[in-house]
């Protein structure tokens, strides 16, 4: 099987206790007057690492959004400029992570990204940006972050539903590189891991937050996640949920955790070495069932109803789905995509659809 594999530029950190090599890690980078990123909720974890940077940190910008507006990467630029910072440093999940992305995209400046979520977006050079209502991505090496601090200690108080829909958003990365148009063996195996790693801690972590263990594993996981996610395309499920995001405002690791079960359940019989290799990482026979089981096994939603959709914006969501799609294993079909957000919009369990079925 020929094949290509680019590995990423990045350097990785894992462990407890690893925040505390921040400003070291900042020093490596030439850094030496950086801006911590964060969004209000995290201003207080932002703080502690401004005080552990001392002369290094610049200030908090503490004002980043889900899904990246332009605006609030253009307010942050100001902030950036007025103080003269030569590096940033995000703390937190895909909204802060986006937004450190988005201002290297328009300085080239370094990036330190320290997850608290199990999002993945710090180990790809994605940008996802929202303008007038519409979500778009782009691809270049130029947003990856230099270093990546994985400390395990950050993710013990992340609360329990949090914890289960950014797991789920992070397995839905390798579910993914799985049937990519450019897979290849090196990340299907880390796929593989990654899926397995998560489905087995986040049922413990639903009923015991603060094991470590668990913590760590469900970290490791969304490591090997965001990695597949950097290295190989996407498909359906990744262009429903930057449609519902970033049209619609749906809450995105809440969107991705819904549409994943039924956007895999369209692919089912078009991409099976993949249902084999899901079913199997989530240690079960059935891959849409399966992420299905996972999500409610956390208490997470499983309707796109319950998270703010409307009946009415379903033709809507079908309509802009489907207008550019990405590659996918199986044809994009108007009918069965509508079929897809409505079986997602009401919660009920996915079924395989058969082309026929569209």
């Amino acid at each position: 099987m020929p094949f290509t594999y680019n590995g990423l530029p990045s350097r990785v950190i894992f462990g407890q206790g690893t925040l505390a090599q921040v400003a070291e890690e900042v020093q490596a980078l030439g850094c030496h007057r950086v801006l911590v990123l964060s969004t209000p909720e995290q201003e207080g974890q932002a703080r502690q690492v401004l005080d552990q940077l001392g002369e290094l940190g610049a200030d908090v910008f503490a004002g980043a959004r889900m899904h990246t507006p332009v605006e609030t990467t253009e307010e942050a630029m100001r902030v950036l400029a007025s103080l003269g910072a030569d590096g940033v440093v995000a703390i937190g999940g895909g909204s802060t992570i986006g937004l450190g992305k988005a201002i290297a995209l328009r300085t080239d400046l370094p990036q330190i990204v320290i997850p608290t979520t199990y999002a993945g977006s710090e180990m790809t050079p994605i940008l996802g940006e929202t303008k007038d209502g519409l979500k778009t991505t782009q691809r270049t090496i130029k947003v990856l972050p230099e270093t990546v601090i994985y400390d395990v200690d950050l993710t013990l108080g992340l609360p329990v539903g949090m914890s289960g829909t950014s797991g789920i958003n992070a397995i839905a990365h390798a579910v993914e590189a799985l049937y990519a148009k450019d897979r290849n063996p090196i990340v299907s195996m880390m796929a593989e891991e990654g899926i397995a790693a998560l489905a087995r801690s986040l049922p413990t972590i639903a009923g015991t937050p603060d094991d470590a263990t668990a913590r760590s594993d469900a970290l490791y996981g969304a490591w090997l996640c965001g990695a597949c996610l950097g290295s190989v395309g996407m498909s359906l499920h990744h262009k429903l949920c930057h449609t519902l995001g970033g049209s619609f405002d749906l809450p995105h690791a809440e969107t991705h955790t819904i549409v994943l079960p039924h956007a895999v359940a369209y692919n089912a019989a078009a991409a099976p070495e993949a249902m084999v290799r899901i079913a199997r990482a989530l240690g079960t026979d059935d891959a849409a069932g399966g992420l299905y089981d996972l999500a409610r096994a956390v208490g997470a939603p499983l309707a796109l109803r319950d998270i703010g959709l409307k009946e009415a914006d379903v033709d809507r969501a079908t309509e802009i789905a489907t207008a550019n799609p990405y590659w996918n294993p199986r044809e994009i079909e108007a009918n069965g995509i509508h079929r897809l957000l409505n079986d997602a919009y009401a919660g009920r369990r996915p079924t395989t659809m058969e082309a026929t079925d569209a």
